[in-house]
């Protein structure tokens, strides 16, 4: 919930930066979106639509890690004989054999891909909220009050299931982001841990693991895996964001496919329109990951 309240303002300019249109943009820029949503909005327009992935995010995140502890222990049983596994029963999860790096981003890419079932309805209610600028709405159609006046019309007009439109897109970033968030963090955990490890063996043979990690090792690498994650697919969030929002501001309020969606924006602008906001949007994204993995790793030491 910290790490949320740090990011949304930053994930409202880049949503806003996204979904502008090529030909007549609104903003110039992240600070002159900044400048515009403050001046017409206010510090409350920065904050658009943050109920719903309050919420969200909490569910988010707990499916992201027990997806991925969940995942890593099958891939352990699968990957291990019966008798190392009956000789690990019993043992502390900090204690059995760490897994390859292969085997950490397999299960990150896994525990993302499940995250992005309930995170689609999530950010399609945001992302729509978002695009609202000023006390007139710069979209076509209805103006949205709040998440559950954007909830009543997706049902109305689209059924259960308008809720996961864009869904493909945001299991592809999930999928691949979640590869890249885990893997970036376990490497970079690991270089800390061998490390570390160097300079234990100039004194005695006591093997360092890593719980033995301090505080800021731990957001570092969980501040790299952020960035990683933003960075490897944003590509694919820049279509996830257009899609979701088609109904309020493509022409004709018609809907997009995937590929009609990437094929349009690059015939508009080339690549350029495909890292609108992404500067930002990865540097906003170390603070918020180092305190989700600095909060995961306290906890999982405190509870188990």
């Amino acid at each position: 919930m910290v790490g949320k309240f740090v990011e949304y303002p930053f994930d409202t300019i880049k949503v806003r930066l996204q979904t502008q249109p090529l030909d007549h943009p609104y903003f110039n820029g992240p600070w002159d979106c900044f400048k515009t949503t403050l001046k017409q909005e206010g510090i409350k327009g920065f904050f658009t639509g943050m109920s719903s992935p309050l919420v969200g995010s909490m569910v988010e995140n707990a499916a992201l890690f027990v997806g991925y502890r969940q995942v890593q222990r099958i891939i352990r049983e699968n990957s291990t004989s019966s008798q190392e596994l009956e000789l690990q029963k019993g043992m502390k999860e900090e204690d059995l054999p760490p897994l390859t790096i292969p085997q950490l981003v397999l299960a990150g890419g896994v525990s993302g891909a499940m995250a992005s079932v309930i995170l689609t309805p999530v950010e399609l209610i945001k992302c729509k909220l978002q695009v609202q600028i000023g006390s007139h709405a710069i979209t076509q159609g209805v103006q949205f009050s709040g998440p559950y006046h954007v909830m009543r019309h997706v049902f109305q007009s689209h059924g259960l299931t308008g809720f996961y439109r864009g869904f493909l897109a945001t299991l592809l970033r999930e999928t691949g982001g979640g590869a890249f968030w885990f893997g970036t963090y376990e490497y970079v955990c690991a270089q800390f841990i061998q490390y570390r490890q160097q300079q234990q063996q100039q004194k005695d043979t006591t093997v360092v693991v890593k719980k033995d990690l301090s505080p800021y090792e731990l957001m570092a690498a969980g501040a790299l895996g952020g960035m990683a994650y933003n960075f490897s697919l944003f590509p694919v969030d820049v279509i996830k964001s257009h899609m979701q929002t088609d109904e309020q501001l493509a022409a004709g309020s018609r809907q997009r496919s995937f590929v009609q969606t990437a094929k349009e924006l690059y015939t508009q602008g080339g690549y350029k329109p495909f890292y609108r906001g992404c500067g930002i949007t990865v540097a906003r994204s170390a603070p918020t990951s180092a305190i989700i993995f600095l909060t995961y790793e306290l906890l999982s030491r405190h509870f188990g």
